[in-house]
């Protein structure tokens, strides 16, 4: 690339070059021309490598990677170049990016790659025929991933992984009910749990759209971050008899939350008018064995540290009860200061009842306490 020199760099994010615009290292938002590139993400790629690298090591069919946003290709040549893949297509409308993609290609030495410039649906509706089909598909756009379900479950083979970021967090946070209600077919309410609540919405509408096509999903890792959320879903083509989608009652009067298959009115614990959110998934999150995977792969890849202590968190609550507490919300309610967490947990354990940290917030736990009987002990 001839302009390389002033308008480009090069960098190595875990053992890949790449080739990124200057200014995305500079500015305080990268800009989305000449090609987005977001340093800042490098951890939410990281936990990708992670994910992919416990996926394809179990994975028994043919191993293809499909990435429909790529941008400058960061995540996908990190695929490439890091884990053992068969076939790597990397697609953007860019052509700028696509370019330096190609060039970040060169300099690693890949030869398995494709690249195509496309939208990304009609990129992913070329994928969607049995022999085409990825066994991994990554789907990673500006704001909602809604609009890619659909094409991204069609093109993802039986057995194999489809990963979605979100980064419309407002919207999932309650702040616009109708706009999330329009996208995800659910409605979310503002709780100190909202990260938890948006994941279980992206779940729950992925959910409708599989069902709709005859799918199952099966959530086996979901990661949520200041900028995003992601979701990394296993597909396989059978019809889903599970009752996993319902509801989260939340009192805002007692604090009192459950997860539920129906709407309730009333809060059982003060008898107030509850807020409802929902449709959303209410099954796992977590799936146990595959965080263990997860894991498992950290030594064999180059990523940041952080990563291994959230994974351990993970594995922690992947048998817990949705919706977790916050140190805060107990604080507040008991008009003291935060406990410590270990003491809540440790507490709460010793009374009979099961907890956990949880990867969502430095200062949650998870229980199947009611908030009654957590404000009791303290």
């Amino acid at each position: 690339m001839k302009e390389s020199n002033e308008l480009f760099q090069e960098i190595t994010e875990g053992n890949t070059k790449l080739l990124v615009p200057k200014k995305s290292l500079t500015e305080k938002t990268p800009p989305i021309k000449p090609a987005f590139f977001n340093p800042k993400a490098r951890t939410n790629r990281d936990f990708s490598m992670i994910a992919y690298a416990a996926f394809l090591k179990k994975f028994e069919g043919p191993k293809i990677f499909l990435e429909g946003l790529s941008g400058v290709g960061a995540r996908g040549l990190r695929v490439a170049n890091e884990l053992k893949i068969e076939k790597m297509i990397i697609n953007d409308l860019n052509p700028t990016a696509l370019q330096m993609a190609r060039h970040s290609a060169n300099l690693n030495n890949l030869k398995n790659i494709e690249f195509s410039e496309k939208e990304v649906c009609v990129f992913l509706s070329e994928h969607s025929r049995k022999e085409k089909r990825g066994s991994l598909v990554d789907i990673d756009p500006f704001g909602s991933p809604a609009t890619f379900f659909d094409c991204g479950i069609r093109a993802t083979m039986h057995g194999g992984m489809l990963s979605t970021a979100a980064t419309d967090l407002q919207v999932l946070n309650g702040l616009f009910q109708g706009a999330c209600k329009r996208k995800y077919g659910g409605i979310p309410i503002r709780v100190e749990y909202g990260n938890e609540m948006a994941i279980r919405l992206i779940l729950g509408s992925l959910r409708s759209v599989a069902a709709r096509l005859g799918i199952e999903i099966i959530p086996m890792f979901v990661e949520s971050e200041m900028h995003y959320y992601r979701t990394y879903v296993k597909i396989l083509n059978r019809i889903d008899q599970e009752e996993n989608i319902g509801y989260i009652i939340h009192c805002k009067n007692c604090g009192h939350r459950k997860i539920s298959l129906k709407q309730q009115q009333e809060c059982e614990l003060c008898k107030l008018k509850t807020s409802i959110a929902g449709p959303l998934w209410i099954g796992k999150i977590f799936d146990k064995e595959y965080v263990k995977n997860m894991i498992e792969e950290i030594p064999n890849l180059k990523i940041n540290k952080s990563c291994e202590k959230t994974l351990y968190k993970c594995l922690d609550e992947s048998e817990m009860p949705g919706t977790y507490f916050t140190l805060d919300e107990i604080a507040k309610k008991n008009k003291s200061s935060p406990p410590k967490l270990e003491k809540i947990i440790l507490n709460l354990k010793e009374k009979g009842f099961v907890s956990s940290v949880t990867s969502f917030n430095p200062t949650g736990f998870r229980t199947n306490a009611n908030i009654n009987e957590i404000i009791k002990m303290f």
